[in-house]
């Protein structure tokens, strides 16, 4: 369970398998091996895995609390430096695919392949003061409160307050991409959205593949916010980015 430094970050991450480094991009509210429980057996097969925890998340460590996506994003451009990763597939979910989407833009010489699940890359804070601390303490949501607690303790150092203060404030505000930029996107990208995604959904994720020259969309069948995870349409999802991965390696 290796952690490297990272800025001013010691960065968590776990890696396993072999082959082209593939880069796995956590949601909000969760972290690298969490979020993709259901994609480690089948991508370390045929790929080297990389589930890095964010800065503020998981067990990375930071002296400050304090995070954006744009940051997020720079962090595992760094990252990839620091273990000499010159190019990688990046697979990001909700927050993590806004990353990707950022690293895509800004540092498109990363950028291999990405495949996003769960986001329009438009902001949208639909649904975020259900994610303030105030109200999770005003409705008694003590399971949740437990929950981040717990799973971001190295990061936030108890103060879940803090961890959720922020990443509210993140939603509230990234994606900040024009329609400009995301049009400047060169690598092969494939977006995913389950049906019943209440943040994307069908019409949405196609609304973005329509100004990434070259891109495709998915939309999962029954699928929520996390169509890949257990219990929802993981095999069909690993599928289909397997698929797409395996048809545009990285080029030498």
């Amino acid at each position: 369970m290796p952690y490297i430094r990272v800025n001013d970050l010691d960065m968590f991450y776990e890696k396993m398998g072999s082959g082209e480094p593939v880069i796995f991009l956590h949601s909000g509210y969760s972290r690298g091996i969490l979020a993709f429980a259901s994609q480690m057996l089948d991508f370390q097969k045929q790929y080297t895995c990389y589930f890095p925890d964010f800065r503020g998340h998981g067990r990375t460590k930071c002296e400050s609390l304090e995070w954006s996506t744009p940051q997020l994003a720079d962090d595992v451009v760094t990252f990839m430096n620091r273990l000499n990763i010159d190019k990688a597939h990046l697979i990001g979910y909700s927050l993590g695919a806004n990353v990707g989407l950022y690293m895509a833009v800004f540092s498109p010489d990363k950028a291999a392949t990405l495949s996003t699940i769960g986001t329009s890359g438009f902001c949208d804070p639909t649904g975020v003061e259900q994610f303030e601390p105030e109200w999770l303490m005003a409705k008694g949501k003590q399971q949740t409160i437990d929950q981040m607690t717990e799973r971001h303790e190295e990061a936030h150092r108890g103060n879940w307050q803090e961890f959720m203060r922020q990443s509210a404030k993140d939603w509230r505000l990234y994606p900040q991409l024009s329609t400009e930029q995301l049009s400047s996107i060169q690598c092969p990208a494939l977006f995913i959205t389950g049906e019943h995604d209440p943040f994307v959904g069908e019409e949405r994720v196609q609304k973005l593949s329509s100004y990434v020259e070259g891109s495709s969309y998915m939309m999962v069948p029954g699928g929520s916010h996390r169509p890949h995870m257990a219990r929802e349409y993981p095999v069909q999802v690993n599928d289909a980015m397997l698929d797409f991965i395996a048809s545009n390696p990285i080029q030498r």
